[in-house]
């Protein structure tokens, strides 16, 4: 099978087209032929070394995967071939096959096609357990919504809204993102590249502050967020796109009962009793038309350095995929 890989970090150069034997399943695993695959910042993270987990090398990467069943393992017994899927797997994504174990390939309703199904698993699951599981939202509060017209912020507006937010505020970079963002349901749209956003932030609040807030660039924009916060407001943390180091006084939280809380997705993927009724739930969403789906562009597989130099160059919208059958 083709795969794409790299065999040392660096920049999107490293990544190169390669023949690799198609992995045979065992036990519970399932081998996926691969229609789509999805392409996330963890995917450059990890081309960097720069990933919250140690990267082997050779390392091929991808994690959000659709496709079709081909084979199973001798223990499998909730997926037949010929079904199909979406699954999100640790590493191996970029490639014509790759295997899952049958726990987390889940079967796809009739109505969602592959390009949707591959924007949910990663970006999706992130916005909804990061605003309902650990931002722990309440009806009628207030979101902060970084970098709203990307992945994981144009599903993430739209969530906040589902569940009962009272006011998303959304920032980006340009006016066409934000464009964007005001079009997927949010309500204050703050430019995060002009001196002082954090001020119009908190007089859109009236300068209560928010209760939710969504961080993943980290330096000086994890700070600025954190002024951010209302009393008791939470501040859920699941990336460091700038490679800044975080710096911060644990004391500054006391004084207005804040919370900053850690996100990592691998976490909730091993709870069944988390992850399956909330992927459910998306699909739901996107059958039904209250959640739409941002493709920002589908790209040929063997385009995927360039797509990685798309997405180091912060100009992307939604969500980016490799087509790969």
């Amino acid at each position: 099978m083709k795969a794409i890989q790299f065999e040392e970090y660096g920049g999107p150069e490293v990544l190169k087209m390669t023949d690799k034997d198609k992995p045979v399943p065992t036990g519970h695993e399932v081998l996926i032929e691969i229609d789509c695959v999805g392409v996330n910042y963890a995917d450059t993270a990890r081309r960097e070394g720069q990933y919250v987990v140690p990267t082997p090398l050779p390392f091929i990467p991808g994690a959000e995967i659709a496709g079709v069943v081909v084979e199973v393992g001798e223990e499998v017994t909730k997926i037949k071939p010929g079904t199909r899927v979406v699954s999100l797997i640790e590493a191996g994504g970029y490639a014509e096959y790759a295997l899952s174990d049958e726990f987390s390939a889940i079967p796809l309703p009739d109505v969602i096609q592959f390009h949707e199904a591959v924007a949910l698993p990663l970006q999706g699951l992130s916005a909804y357990h990061i605003i309902k599981t650990m931002g722990r939202l309440q009806q009628g509060e207030t979101v902060l919504v970084h970098a709203a017209a990307g992945g994981v912020g144009t599903i993430a507006v739209q969530l906040a809204k589902i569940f009962g937010a009272g006011k998303v505020i959304a920032t980006a970079s340009t006016e066409e993102k934000l464009a964007l963002a005001k079009k997927l349901g949010a309500d204050i749209l703050i430019n995060y590249t002009k001196e002082g956003w954090e001020q119009d932030v908190r007089e859109a609040t009236g300068g209560k502050g928010v209760d939710v807030a969504l961080e993943m660039v980290g330096g000086d924009i994890f700070n600025k967020t954190l002024k951010c916060l209302a009393p008791f407001g939470r501040l859920v943390v699941f990336g460091n796109a700038s490679r800044e180091a975080y710096t911060m006084n644990p004391q500054v939280l006391m004084r207005r009962n804040q919370s900053v809380v850690g996100f990592f997705l691998p976490q909730i993927m091993k709870k069944p009793d988390l992850l399956l009724p909330s992927i459910k739930e998306l699909f739901s969403y996107v059958a039904s038309g209250k959640l739409t789906l941002t493709i920002g562009g589908v790209y040929p597989f063997e385009q995927a350095a360039d797509v990685h130099e798309e997405m180091n160059s912060r100009q992307t919208k939604g969500k980016l995929i490799l087509q790969v059958k």
